[in-house]
């Protein structure tokens, strides 16, 4: 398994998994408007996507967006996504994924790394909490939806 940084080149052999990541979640597939967004966000900076492969095949990803605390005034990155392709579950890559996304964010200097996941999805849970995540107590999270 190899882990990288993905860059625009990527986008059009990423886009199949980031189409499979939304359907994960019921959006229907659209693989040209995934890669559009991923084209987006690495082409304005706005985003830092790790892939890993196996035998120079996606395997999976996950996206990163920094965020920043005003009281401890540094960085936090936000891991907003983790996907793995169902052909390559059960065999270390989202772990993968996750310690280097983890390893990535600590040299990068920042406060912390969060992220949020859906209640139910319990192999997700105990994935980060086997990493040392634990569950947040101390905030609650609103949202406003627009959609």
């Amino acid at each position: 398994m190899k882990i990288q940084q993905a860059t625009i080149a990527d986008v059009n052999s990423l886009a199949t998994l980031f189409d499979g990541y939304r359907q994960f979640y019921g959006k229907s597939s659209e693989p040209e408007r995934c890669a559009f967004f991923l084209h987006e966000r690495l082409f304005r900076g706005e985003s830092i996507v790790f892939f890993a492969s196996i035998n120079n095949t996606p395997a999976g990803f996950t996206q990163l967006y920094p965020q920043f605390s005003s009281v401890n005034t540094g960085r936090v990155w936000h891991l907003n996504d983790l996907f793995v392709a169902p052909a390559h579950r059960r065999h270390g890559v989202g772990k993968a994924l996750m310690l280097h996304a983890i390893a990535f964010a600590k040299q990068d200097g920042a406060l912390r790394l969060t992220l949020e996941t859906h209640v139910g999805n319990a192999s997700a849970r105990a994935l980060y909490e086997s990493l040392g995540m634990t569950l947040g107590t101390e905030f609650v999270k609103y949202a406003i939806k627009f959609e």
